[in-house]
């Protein structure tokens, strides 16, 4: 028998009750600021932890209460999105002081395959670029072009800069760590292109009307509208997806892990390998026959040889 726990949050707190209770999530969201995480991930830390406490309802926070948020995660999100949530919660609670009421982590072994229901291709790539360009939505066609060519993350997007085009060098400054990045030299000619036919002549690239850098959820909002003409599964895209295609089509090719990782950003390279599956299922089943297996045994039939005795004669 499993641990019961509720499924559904409890019932919703008295007003007064809830702002007593979102006090310390302020001041962890002023913490996570100050331990210079960026905006996006300070935000995800303060849904997670709010989840929780909306599934708590109020009651006592132990162990125990942690426990039964553990399990509803496992039956209700995949694993990886229930360990991201995790994550954030054991911040929190070591923030409130109460680290032993932290659960462990569930214990994930890395993907042998591409899961093609979630990852996009380079052909579902291209039919996105053609709808975009088919639209006239140059600004979405170079912004595809960006992530994809450069691996960058959405949020990294306004260091592109026309200065950069001509440095030959981006220095993006994100979560704490500044690195430099190359962009291809097909992507810089075609980044110049656009800026001369908008205008742009200094600072971030990719703007508003207003010359504001253009926001993240715009994009988001705009890839969704894209898919559904372009006939790619929605599921498929999102801007992190670009960069996830950037990283197999970089170590398909140069199966050079450690730079690939220097290009991410990522400081451990173990974080780089999930974003390396480049084989699909049906391929790592192929790699599977090396000659070991597919003999079958002979057949044989039983004649009579004398005083009650049998002849394996092969069929």
């Amino acid at each position: 028998m499993g641990m019961e726990y509720n499924r559904q949050p409890r019932t919703p707190l008295h007003h007064t009750a809830q702002i007593s209770m979102l006090e310390p999530v302020s001041r962890y969201r002023l913490y996570l600021m100050a331990q210079d995480r960026s905006r996006n991930t300070v935000d995800k830390y303060i849904r997670d932890v709010k989840k929780f406490l909306e599934f708590n309802g109020g009651a006592s926070l132990d162990h125990d209460s942690v426990a039964r948020y553990r399990a509803w995660l496992v039956d209700t999100y995949r694993p990886a999105s229930a360990n991201s949530m995790l994550v954030a919660l054991n911040g929190y609670l070591a923030f409130q002081g109460q680290g032993d009421c932290c659960v462990h982590l569930l214990r994930l072994q890395r993907e042998m395959f591409l899961d093609e229901t979630r990852e996009l291709t380079r052909e579902e790539y291209t039919r996105l670029l053609d709808q975009a360009d088919q639209d006239g939505n140059t600004r979405l066609f170079y912004i595809l072009q960006t992530l994809a060519g450069s691996g960058i993350r959405i949020s990294e997007l306004p260091f592109i800069t026309v200065e950069a085009l001509y440095q030959k060098t981006v220095s993006i400054n994100c979560k704490g760590k500044i690195r430099q990045i190359l962009l291809p030299r097909s992507l810089v000619e075609g980044l110049k292109e656009y800026c001369r036919d908008t205008g742009r002549t200094a600072g971030s690239i990719f703007v508003t009307r207003s010359g504001r850098p253009v926001d993240r959820r715009n994009i988001w909002r705009e890839m969704k509208r894209l898919c559904v003409r372009a006939r790619v599964d929605e599921k498929k895209v999102y801007p992190h997806n670009l960069r996830h295609l950037f990283a197999r089509s970089y170590y398909e090719k140069e199966k050079d892990i450690v730079r690939l990782a220097d290009y991410l950003g990522h400081s451990n390279v173990e974080t780089t390998r999930r974003y390396t599956r480049t084989g699909r299922m049906d391929e790592c089943r192929q790699q599977l026959e090396m000659g070991m297996t597919g003999r079958r045994p002979h057949k044989y039939s039983y004649e009579p040889e004398g005083r009650g005795r049998k002849k394996k004669t092969p069929v």
